[in-house]
């Protein structure tokens, strides 16, 4: 009488994981959200965009800064922070960080909240 005994491989060797860019893009703005602190009054929270190819990310953040600022700091806080927790938390690589900033809040140009209904 013979077995016949099916060797299976090792756990990691049995399948994949795939996180959809989608998700990498989530983890970075909100990375960035962290790295800032707060958003500028009137500004919009950062967002983000990723290019995903072989576990290698590639990712661009956009945000609002107030002004003045050190724009250099700031921005290299973001880059550091995004690269940081994808890396930490999905465990793909980053290769670039671009961070674009759409634009400047100052307390000098920007309209005061309007209270009340309109008429």
């Amino acid at each position: 009488m013979t077995t016949d005994v099916t060797v299976r491989p090792p756990v990691r060797e049995r399948g994949a994981t795939t996180i959809a860019d989608r998700v990498v893009a989530k983890i970075s703005a909100q990375a960035a959200r962290e790295a800032l602190g707060r958003v500028p009054k009137g500004g919009h929270p950062p967002h983000a965009s990723v290019v995903v190819h072989r576990d290698v990310a590639r990712i661009s953040v956009s945000l609002e800064l107030d002004y003045p600022t050190d724009v250099g700091r700031r921005c290299g806080a973001v880059r550091g922070r995004v690269r940081g927790r994808v890396e930490e938390l999905v465990g793909m690589e980053v290769h670039e960080v671009a961070v674009h900033v759409e634009r400047l809040h100052s307390p000098r140009t920007t309209p005061p909240a309007r209270k009340g209904r309109l008429a």
